[in-house]
């Protein structure tokens, strides 16, 4: 693992395009850090594939993180794949399950004709196709299509303005969430959230199944961008999806949106993810637009912890190739962050403003800068001092350690964090010799260089950090 690589993670959707061995291997060592399992897509023998090959990294600690599907609501079958509806056109959704044709179409979700009221908007295919309901029948409703185009089977709906009554847990991702539970996953992505008690459901079922998955809200829905502040408590980790975000809402709001979630995600101390066509041309092209580069790069100034790649490296032509332009991206953003002194005053964190894990990390960046610190090392039994630390946007790379080979991987998500997985030394005092032994072994410090050490006793309890020192590689050496 280099001591040089982008502090901002990369999470890549594993696919067709990048289950081979040899890109695998390829993209781990351009800077992957996270994998995401897309629940959605795919049958369960390609899903075991895609984990095996995401665990054959051994040297590198890798996150892997499975995305639940959520109630998506979709049409039904459509005779001849589709029809073309005009404006004007009045098209008709059935309760009942049926093979639409002539205007008239089904849904997979029964209740679509409960929940929706005349008024409300219907959106088909990601808003390529928009339609306003007109009338409310017993079994069925009828919309009038004010932007046409053709109307085609399994399409999926967004209802913006329409409160569902659909579970937002589905019995599909009851069935994922217990794959998940049994193949060890480090977080689990749950989709269409719209409150905290939807992450709180999964949270209790994996605390009865003794699950140490941690949970990543997907902010996609009006509601859930109402409820950001009580989500960002309930979750470990957020990301802003902007995919249906931009179909349930103005697409011009998406990132203004954006910067503030990205910013509350900092406020309280959670690592956000910011996701959807990043790279979008690069399923296609050998290189990204200009917009492209531009928007990374100010999703990376905004404040996110980790930019992900879709389509990109999952069905793309490119999937090295797109790495390798948003890790570049990313150590350009970061270089200027540094220079420029961007975020010299982190916000503080707000539900642990008193935390002491939290002030060790906010007084360590101030220590590191006064005395030019080469890393620091903290020990990180569970991972939260890391996050803390992480949170702080320290210029120089943390180094974590812990004995905890899953928390190790989930500390894969933090921003400027390398997680190390190690042994307690035998008495605390012990802990600088054996930093100085890991740390030049590695080739990442050299005699001279300060670091900074945070931890607490006794290490490999959670929670224990609560001192900082300097110390000098080589001093205790001889």
């Amino acid at each position: 693992m280099s001591l040089h690589q982008s502090r901002t993670k990369i999470v890549i959707t594993l696919g067709p395009a990048s289950a081979k061995p040899d890109v695998f291997a390829e993209l781990v060592k351009t800077g992957v850090a996270v994998i995401r399992l897309n629940f959605s897509h795919g049958t369960l023998e390609q899903r075991q594939h895609f984990l095996d090959t995401a665990r054959s990294a051994t040297d590198t600690p890798l996150a892997i993180m499975g995305d639940l599907c959520g109630p998506k609501i979709r049409l039904g079958p459509i005779r001849d794949g589709g029809m073309d509806m005009a404006e004007g056109d009045i098209l008709t959704i059935e309760r009942e399950p049926l093979t639409g044709g002539g205007g008239v179409v089904s849904s997979n979700y029964s209740n679509l004709v409960d929940d929706v009221e005349v008024g409300q908007r219907i959106l088909i295919d990601d808003g390529l196709i928009r339609a306003d309901v007109v009338e409310k029948l017993r079994d069925s409703i009828k919309c009038r299509i004010t932007t046409g185009g053709r109307v085609g089977s399994n399409k999926g709906l967004n209802l913006p303005h329409t409160k569902l009554s659909i579970p937002s847990i589905t019995e599909k991702d009851w069935r994922d969430i217990d794959w998940a539970i049994e193949h060890n996953l480090d977080y689990l992505a749950l989709s269409f959230v719209r409150s905290s008690e939807d992450v709180l459901t999964v949270r209790r079922y994996l605390d009865q199944k003794r699950s140490k998955i941690h949970l990543v809200a997907k902010i996609e829905m009006p509601q859930a961008v109402d409820e950001i502040h009580n989500i960002l408590q309930a979750s470990d980790v957020v990301l802003v999806a902007r995919g249906d975000m931009g179909v349930e809402m103005e697409l011009t709001s998406v990132p203004l949106i954006q910067k503030n979630i990205v910013r509350a995600a900092h406020e309280a101390g959670k690592p956000v993810i910011v996701a959807t066509q990043m790279l979008q041309s690069m399923v296609d092209s050998p290189t990204p637009t200009r917009a492209e580069v531009s928007d990374v790069a100010n999703a990376i100034l905004d404040g996110a912890d980790a930019v992900m790649l879709s389509g990109e490296t999952a069905v793309g032509k490119y999937p090295v190739e797109a790495v390798r332009t948003m890790r570049d991206i990313a150590d350009k953003t970061e270089n200027y962050i540094v220079r420029q002194d961007i975020l010299t005053e982190p916000p503080r964190l707000l539900q642990m403003s008193y935390h002491r894990t939290a002030a060790v990390a906010h007084g360590a960046l101030a220590i590191a800068r006064d005395v030019n610190a080469r890393l620091v090392v903290v020990w990180s039994q569970a991972g939260g001092s890391a996050r803390y630390l992480s949170k702080n946007r320290f210029p120089m790379q943390i180094v974590a350690l812990s004995t905890d080979e899953a928390a190790v991987r989930r500390m894969s998500m933090y921003y400027g964090v390398l997680p190390i997985r190690a042994d307690i030394p035998q008495h605390f005092d012990d802990l600088p010799a054996m930093i100085d032994e890991l740390l030049v072994a590695k080739g990442w410090a050299q005699a001279g260089d300060r670091v900074i050490i945070a931890a607490g006793s006794p290490l490999g309890t959670a929670g224990a950090t609560n001192s900082l020192s300097v110390y000098t590689i080589g001093e205790n050496v001889g």
